[in-house]
């Protein structure tokens, strides 16, 4: 039981993934806003199911993943800005727009891996290695969700 309930949150947490950045183009700010948020407490709620913690991991875990989160939402609202402005200028795209582009990317991948090195420390005070070790591993699995979906969306640039 424990399986299938993990698995509906992982499909569901995946399908909202994988409907952002459809609805990115077609929702306004509010409506996106509001499917980021679902996207969120999803991941909430498939973290705590994927990591099955005890109280005491659970009350040392928590406040830890709330910064982290809060941490890389910053970043990630740079990656959201980063896909408007791609698309915004994809048609009339110069090399010196393109170079920009590629330089911001590279900042907030750099940033991404900073903060969530800076957590490495703390995830692992709050918790045992190998859980530690399985949260990072959810959250690659879902970062590659979404990468998947936007490599699939997002055109490349043409010659």
């Amino acid at each position: 039981m424990w399986a299938v309930h993990k698995g509906s949150i992982l499909s569901l947490v995946a399908a909202l993934c994988l409907a952002w950045p459809a609805a990115a183009g077609e929702a306004d700010e509010a409506e996106l806003e509001i499917l980021v948020a679902t996207i969120e407490a999803n991941k909430k709620a498939l973290v705590a199911v994927s990591l099955d913690l005890e109280d005491a991991e659970a009350r040392a875990f928590w406040p830890v993943y709330d910064r982290y989160e809060g941490d890389l939402s910053s970043v990630n609202d740079r990656f959201v800005q980063l896909i408007e402005d791609y698309t915004a200028n994809f048609a009339m795209m110069s090399d010196e727009k393109a170079g920009q582009i590629v330089e911001d990317f590279l900042a907030i991948e750099r940033e991404r891996a900073e903060v969530r090195e800076k957590y490495l420390e703390p995830f692992s005070k709050a918790l045992p290695g190998r859980k530690v070790a399985r949260f990072y591993q959810i959250e690659n699995k879902m970062q590659a969700i979404f990468r998947y979906e936007l490599a699939r969306s997002i055109p490349v640039i043409e010659q």
